[in-house]
């Protein structure tokens, strides 16, 4: 060897240096071969050698070893190559490193030596090497004297069954004895041994079979050592083996029960400490609790919950007898998460014995499982943070009601708080958890520490709803190629129905501590606010807020899931939320109702009840949707929306009517129509459900959850109808009531009633006292009762009554319209007038309405009656209407002839309505009988009134004035000597003239309108038609002429009043003022020589001068006066009052000129006028082209006034009316115009031939014939309420 190394030369020198792991003495005895090629370079056959040998040092035995362990690891397969080829030498090899590992007593080698043994021995998975190394093992222990030296044959032992479980079982059956060495180990004072023997032990008792095999060396030898052993271990070794045997220990059933039925027999002993060597394992693991290490804290931990897995019931009251709940509390302020999530897992399964409550454990620890949650949702560790929540909501839901379990409102607060954030989670099953454990938490006992943190328990409800609602909005989860997996959308869709069914259980309990605190004052607000403070912190608004989260989220989350899945137990939960709100908020519950009903929820839970609650199944969801439809029908019928409600006694009829027969009902829509329609005898309890089912239809149908056929239900309701008239039956008035509403509603326009269901109808009816009791407010309804005559003659007049007094709209906005506007109409009034018009005679119910209705009634029907006049004056209902408004007049005049005023209310109405279709009349139209009869009556009603009966006088004297002007001449004649006849009209008549002057007692400006302008009419209607009178006085002054004419009545008239209002006025109004003016005129006309109207002075009158006698009954002052009033009238520019003036001016000119001419003269051309004729014409093109001032221009040419209007002025006129657009013009502009241009003519003040041609063609576009003009204005008027003619005012 020395003569290769020789050769080998310097490149051989790291060899040399490796070879140094050679056993050089043997080394050159042995096959190249076992001289690994790889690093380290190290010769199996040397190391067999060389660790045996006593001479070799432990350093380099050790070093040897730390080699080859090293070569196992990083090559194993050369070495395994090597030593696999002979057995023996595998053998010899297991027993030189075992035979080491029994003789040195250096750790460090030991360590070495069992770690390669286990390697070569896994590595090789040789039986013969394997039961070679447990004889070995075997040998060793049972040779040796003492337990001193066996720790390494022990922890060998140890580590090989750790390697190779399977040799547990072997180990235990064919080495059974060993187990007698193992506890003379477990009593040798070393702790290494022992615990190198509790390491053993641990790996046995891991194996199933050999645990089986071994538990009755455990019940009788192992446990009292092994428990006194894991009390008095003092190193951590020790502690942590024994640990890890119990924990094997306490997989099985058995071996719990024996070590806790001996420690439950030593706590039922109350014995602490227990017989010499024996201990209790709570107590144990009590004391492993209090200990500073966290290790050993987190492993009793571990057991603790090992052993309660088995049996809490059974097994937790040991460990509550111990306090250990009391010690994993304080655990829970720990900041290592194991800790606290053990000590979360043990405290789970204490919560399932009621010892753990009954103790006060829970009282004393809530504070701490608060606390340590929102320290712990802090942190990542999202398995921590369902232990927690888990763990509050076992305590929160077992927590006994008569044990408080917060003792102070700041720790339930918050606990509210530490569920608010784990609510909103984006773990969904944290959120889950917390849902549950919200749910527990909104219990009364848990809410009853004043005050009531009704605001968190707000904040916490919205967190809890918002995050629903947020996963249910969630998209589906999709595969890959973007469609949904029809299995994972039902997972999907089953996990958010859990989620939201947990949700709603919370919901629920919130709605159940509403109820519950309501009989508390002491919960109805926190005390501690500040009386200026927002009242958040109450009962009532908490309440509030129920109702409107159920409305904005409750309700749209239920009916989003519907649309996927219906599930019972969610729809349980769902309408026992609804039904508790009714009880909760009973200020709200008429509005709710209606929503509810608005949405279907009659539909919807009829649906559920018919799809589930068939039979006996799903009892629970037929009573919660029964009481729930109780609760719904009970709220709509005593606050209908549009009928009268029900009679208490008819609603504890009724609602002991569906308490009986709501659960019987879970038939199908088309079931429940059949069974309303069956004709057959139908009993008592058969009759209630068909009752209660109609009821539901009709509250469906009022608000507009038409889920029914129309014409299925219109036919079954007929059916029903039938069968209780065959039956001689009378059916609740509610029940009726909906029967009516249905068949109304239902009914098409084709399909009319069989004359057997009418003439049952009608027969129920008359049974009925009155009908406002069975009305239900719908134009249909209405329609149905006017469709039919048997119905309408009989009921017709209470049914549109009750229609007007249920309309909530006063119609007054229609009544100011103007009649040349059209607005939209209100459906339920389009839907009257449709009626109207198909049967004209209903107007004379209306009619009948006016007269015997209350007056906010009448005033509504006048004001329907005058619309629809307006509005259809294609129909022709005239005659009809004052006919019967003849009949009425006629009877009220009989009863109450002394004081009409008296008799009714609405008289004034009736005469309104009557005023309104004369105007309605075409003009020149003869007067018949009827009309004569009426214009007869009129007056006597007038002849009967005060002047203070405005509302009767001002449409009578409407009427009676549009009779005088709106008809022919002979009609004229007709007309005015039937109410010159009535000579109490007169005496009236005068009375109100007087009262125009009067301070006080004026019956109104509109009424002495209307009286002036009588009394206008009637003075030219008697002069024109020389009416015979029986006595004319005309006095004036000291003169008294006696004319042999005869007449009934005078009507004598201030004529000093009458100038001092037209020469000085007080602010009277343009059209009284014009009335006055028509009065003057027409005396002025008659030059004061009236059969009917005397003028007489207002006192005594000075003498009067020649030329006041010449123009009696004027004097000269008061002409010129009366000029003056005259002009400043005009400059008013009221078109009405200016016609008024010109018109009285020409009369008076004209009265002038005839007694006069120098008079006349002088007034017309005064200054003024001219000053005058230029303030009422304006900037604008053409102003002069104005019907009023032509007439004044013409008047000024024909006196001649050539200082007012000259004759180059008169000439620019011309010219401009020439240039002028005629066809733009109205008709009395025109006319106007004409007169102005005949008045030139005549008066020759045309100058040149141009414009003569001017006025010829002007002349012949004027033509009677010519047809440029605009068609004439309207001229029956009604101004302020006032009847006015404008050719009456004008010409």
């Amino acid at each position: 060897m020395a003569a290769r190394e020789a050769v080998a030369g310097p490149s051989t020198h790291r060899r040399d240096q490796e070879a140094a792991l050679l056993f050089e003495r043997a080394h050159y005895r042995h096959d190249p071969r076992w001289l690994l090629p790889v690093s380290p370079r190290l010769c199996l056959a040397c190391a067999l050698e060389l660790l045996p040998e006593p001479g070799v040092s432990l350093v380099r035995k050790k070093h040897v070893l730390s080699c080859f362990r090293d070569v196992l690891v990083r090559h194993a397969s050369l070495v395994l190559q090597l030593v696999a080829q002979d057995q023996r030498v595998c053998i010899h090899f297991i027993n030189m490193l075992f035979g080491l590992l029994c003789s040195v007593e250096d750790g460090s080698i030991a360590d070495l030596c069992i770690e390669v043994l286990i390697q070569l021995t896994t590595q090789l998975k040789l039986e013969q090497t394997i039961h070679c190394l447990l004889d070995e093992c075997h040998k060793e222990l049972c040779n040796m004297p003492s337990m001193r030296g066996s720790l390494a044959t022990l922890t060998l032992l140890g580590k090989l069954v750790d390697a190779i479980p399977a040799l547990a079982d072997k180990l235990v059956m064919e080495h059974g004895d060993l187990m007698d060495h193992l506890l003379r180990g477990l009593a040798y004072p070393s702790e290494g041994v022992q615990a190198s023997v509790c390491y053993l032990y641990g790996k046995l008792y891991s194996s199933p079979v050999a645990a089986e095999m071994l538990s009755g060396h455990f019940r009788e030898k192992l446990r009292p050592l092994f428990l006194s052993m894991l009390d008095g271990a003092q190193t951590k070794e020790l502690q942590i083996n024994c640990l890890g045997l119990l924990r094997q220990l306490l997989k099985y059933d058995l071996f719990v029960s024996m070590i806790m039925n001996k420690s439950a027999l030593e706590e039922s002993t109350e014995s602490v400490e227990g017989p010499p060597g024996e201990t209790s394992l709570p107590l144990v693991l009590k004391k492993l609790l209090l200990s500073r290490d966290e290790i050993m804290q987190v492993a009793s931990a571990h057991c603790i919950t090992a052993v309660l897995v088995h049996s809490p019931e059974k097994y937790a009251p040991a460990f509550i007898h111990a306090d250990i709940p009391e010690f994993l509390f304080e655990h829970l302020s720990s900041s290592s998460e194991v800790l606290v999530w053990s000590s979360y897992s043990c405290l789970i399964l204490l919560a399932e014995e009621p010892l753990f409550f009954s103790k006060c454990h829970t009282v004393y620890g809530i504070e701490s499982v608060v606390r340590s949650l929102q320290g712990s949702l802090r942190m990542n560790n999202t398995e921590l943070h369902k232990q927690g929540v888990l763990l509050l909501a076992e305590i929160l839901t077992r927590q006994p009601e008569e044990i408080k379990l917060f003792t102070s409102s700041a720790t339930c607060r918050d606990a509210a708080h530490a569920l608010q954030e784990a609510v909103s989670s984006p773990v969904l099953e944290v959120a889950a958890e917390a849902v549950k454990a919200t749910s527990a938490f909104l219990r009364k006992d848990h809410q009853s520490a004043p005050p009531v943190q009704y605001r968190e328990l707000r904040a916490l409800l919205e967190a809890v709803l918002s995050r629903c609602a947020d996963f249910s909005q969630t998209p589906v989860s999709r595969r890959s190629l973007g469609h949904a997996s029809s299995r994972d959308l039902e997972k999907d869709i089953l996990r958010r129905g859990k989620f939201l069914l947990s949700a709603l259980e919370g919901f629920r309990n919130a709605c159940r501590l509403a109820v519950e605190f309501q009989s508390e004052p002491s919960a109805q607000e926190n005390p501690f606010t500040a009386p200026s403070a927002e009242k958040e912190d109450t009962l009532e608004a908490f309440s509030e807020f129920l109702l409107s989260a159920c409305d904005s989220l409750c309700i749209p989350m239920v009916m989003r899931h519907l649309e996927q899945a219906t599930h019972p137990a969610l729809m349980e939960v769902f309408f026992s939320i609804l039904h508790s709100l009714f009880v909760i908020v009973p200020h709200m519950k008429e509005k709710f109702s209606k929503k509810l009903a608005a949405s279907s929820f009659i539909r919807l839970t009829l649906e559920l009840k018919a799809r589930f609650c068939s039979g006996l199944s799903h009892s629970a969801l037929n009573q919660v949707c029964s009481s729930f439809l109780h609760c719904l029908c009970i709220s709509l019928l005593s606050a209908p929306e549009k009928t009268e409600a029900p009679s208490q006694e008819d609603l504890s009829a009724m609602s002991e009517l569906l308490q009986h027969a709501l659960p019987q009902i879970s038939s199908r829509s088309t079931e429940s129509l059949a069974f309303l329609s069956d004709c057959q005898y139908v009993e008592g309890a058969a009759r209630q459900r068909q009752y209660c089912i109609l009821l539901l239809f009709y509250l469906a149908y009022i608000h507009e959850d038409r889920f029914i056929s129309e014409a299925e239900l219109f036919v079954a309701v007929q059916s029903f109808l039938l069968s209780l008239q065959d039956q001689g039956e009378r059916p609740p008035l509610t029940v009726f009531r909906a029967s009516v509403y249905l068949l109304a509603v239902c009914q098409d326009t084709d399909n009319a009633l069989d004359e057997a269901v009418v003439i049952a109808i009608r027969k129920f009816l008359e049974g009925i006292p009155d009908l406002h009791v069975i009305y239900t407010h719908h134009p249909l309804l209405l329609r149905f009762f006017l469709l039919y005559p048997e119905l309408m003659s009989r009921f017709g007049h209470r049914v549109l009554e009750l229609w007007f007094s249920w309309e909530e709209s006063s119609y007054e906005e229609l009544d100011d319209v103007p009649s040349a506007g059209q607005p939209t109409l209100p459906a339920s009034l389009a839907a009257l007038f449709h009626i109207l018009r198909s049967s004209p005679s209903i107007l004379l119910i209306l009619l009948d309405l006016i007269y015997s209705s209350p007056v906010d009634i009448a005033r509504k029907v006048l004001i329907v009656l005058r619309t629809f006049l307006k509005r259809n004056e294609d129909i022709h209902v005239g005659g009809l209407i004052r006919g019967h408004f003849l009949l009425i007049l006629q009877h009220l005049l009989v009863e109450h002839g002394a004081s009409p005023s008296q008799a009714s209310g609405n008289l004034p109405s009736l005469l309104s309505l009557l005023s309104l279709v004369q105007q309605r009349s075409e003009s020149e139209q003869e007067l018949d009988s009827m009309a004569m009869k009426l214009l007869h009556q009129v007056s006597t009603l007038c002849g009967k009134c005060s002047p203070t009966d405005v509302d009767i006088l001002q449409p009578s004297f409407n009427f009676l004035y549009w009779n005088l002007h709106q008809t022919t001449l002979g009609s004229q004649k007709r007309a005015a000597a039937v109410l010159l006849s009535s000579t109490a009209l007169i005496e009236l008549l005068e009375k109100m003239l007087a009262l125009t002057w009067a301070e006080e007692g004026s019956p109104g400006t509109m009424l002495l309108c209307s009286a002036w302008l009588l009394t206008a009419s009637f003075s030219a209607q008697q002069h024109d038609g020389s009416l015979q009178v029986s006595l004319l006085h005309l006095i004036w002054g000291f003169s008294l002429y006696s004319l042999p004419c005869q007449v009934h009545q005078t009507l004598s008239v201030e004529l000093d009043q009458v100038l001092k209002a037209l020469s000085f006025p007080k602010k009277k109004s343009a059209l009284l003022s014009a009335a006055i003016l028509r009065f003057l005129r027409t005396a002025l006309q008659q030059s004061f020589s009236s059969s009917l109207v005397a003028l007489v002075p207002s006192g005594a009158q000075p003498l009067p001068t020649p030329e006041d006698t010449v123009l009696a009954p004027l004097g000269t002052s008061q002409v010129l006066s009366l000029v003056i009033g005259l002009q400043n009238l005009l400059v008013q520019k009221d078109p009405l009052l200016s016609h008024a003036c010109v018109g009285c001016l020409e009369a008076l000119l004209d009265y002038l000129h005839a007694r006069s001419p120098d008079i006349a003269l002088h007034v017309a051309s005064q200054p003024w006028n001219r000053f005058l004729l230029f303030t009422l014409l304006d900037a604008g093109e053409n102003s002069f082209l104005r019907p009023e001032l032509l007439r004044l221009m013409t008047l000024f040419v024909r006196f001649q006034s050539s200082s007012v209007l000259s004759r180059e002025e008169v000439g620019l006129v011309l010219q401009g009316a020439a240039l002028a657009d005629l066809s733009s013009l109205s008709n009395t502009t025109l006319q106007a115009l004409r007169g102005f241009f005949l008045q030139v003519q005549s008066m020759g003040l045309l100058a040149d031939h141009s414009t003569a041609q001017t006025l010829q063609v002007s002349l012949e576009d004027l033509s009677p014939g010519a047809s440029l003009a605009q068609p004439p204005l309207q001229d029956m008027l009604c101004l302020g309420g006032v009847a006015v003619s404008l050719s009456h005012i004008r010409d």
